[in-house]
């Protein structure tokens, strides 16, 4: 089962990775909203929500919000998580991420260990901010964003705890990708579209961001489901370790981002950290968050 996770792990950031490729041709915003389109639309092909009710009752107006909202924080941290990985390497930005997860954790914990996460994971967050200061002019810039990217997952653990305890997490971040695509297309593709409209009558440009939906969030999803299913929350959220260290593998070998010292020490740290926290609790924000999807 861990190497099961690892594959989903791998096909996530090669998704990422993809992603990257595209940013010669689009902006990273952009970039995003195709994920979300491609995931959403793929998603959609395959639960075919309308057929059914949210797992527990029918598409009332509400629900429907609700997963629209849910949509759009996903979409939002997909955009700034993007907007890192445009000035970042891969794996600093999804080590940096972490701290959204881990914060939730502590806050609502009175563990100690979960405070020692929290503060592991800050000080491997200012290890990597720290090594921007003598890189380029866009890596402080970088860092903001993947800050702001784990805000938004700490929101989207939040929100999405909610959405699977009230009924069948899939088919709600089937609807929610779907309808956030729809609404944010005008802000995330309406620059790109003024400016060179064109770029989508690419085959190249609409193939890739199928595939980065794809690669990035229908597959990790349903592998991360077939893991759970198998070995349990506990030993899922230490699993998550794998990621930051995943991350960092396939930017080495896919886009040749080799890590610095600095940045080997923050990604260490955080792994330490996803570790520590990943072992406390029944309810840590960590196992929670997997009950609705794989991280950005």
């Amino acid at each position: 089962m861990p190497a099961l996770f690892v594959v989903g792990g791998v096909c996530q950031y090669v998704g990422a990775a993809l992603g990257v490729f595209l940013f010669d041709t689009l902006d990273p915003a952009a970039v995003a909203w195709l994920r979300a389109l491609g995931a959403g639309v793929l998603l959609l092909a395959w639960r075919r929500p309308w057929t059914r009710g949210a797992g527990t009752g029918r598409w009332t107006r509400r629900k429907v919000m609700v997963a629209t909202l849910f949509g759009l924080v996903t979409v939002g941290m997909n955009v700034v998580f993007y907007e890192a990985i445009a000035r970042i390497p891969l794996g600093a930005a999804v080590a940096i991420e972490f701290l959204g997860p881990v914060a939730v954790a502590a806050a609502g914990s009175s563990r100690v260990r979960d405070k020692i996460a929290l503060c592991l994971v800050v000080l491997g967050v200012l290890a990597i901010a720290g090594d921007q200061f003598g890189g380029s002019a866009v890596g402080l810039p970088g860092v903001a964003f993947a800050v702001a990217s784990a805000a938004l997952w700490a929101a989207y653990i939040l929100l999405g705890k909610r959405i699977a305890d009230a009924g069948n997490g899939i088919d709600d971040l089937a609807v929610g990708m779907a309808g956030a695509s729809v609404i944010l297309a005008p802000a995330l593709i309406g620059p790109v579209l003024s400016a060179d409209a064109g770029v989508f009558l690419e085959p190249r440009v609409w193939m890739l961001g199928l595939g980065v939906g794809l690669l990035s969030s229908v597959v990790p999803y349903v592998l991360d489901q077939v893991v759970l299913a198998r070995i349990g929350r506990a030993r899922f959220a230490l699993l998550l370790a794998l990621l930051p260290t995943t991350a960092t593998v396939v930017g080495a070998v896919v886009l040749s981002q080799l890590p610095s010292v600095a940045e080997g020490i923050g990604i260490l740290a955080v792994i330490a950290a996803v570790v520590i926290g990943g072992t406390s609790g029944r309810d840590g924000a960590l196992r929670a968050q997997s009950d609705i999807a794989p991280p950005p």
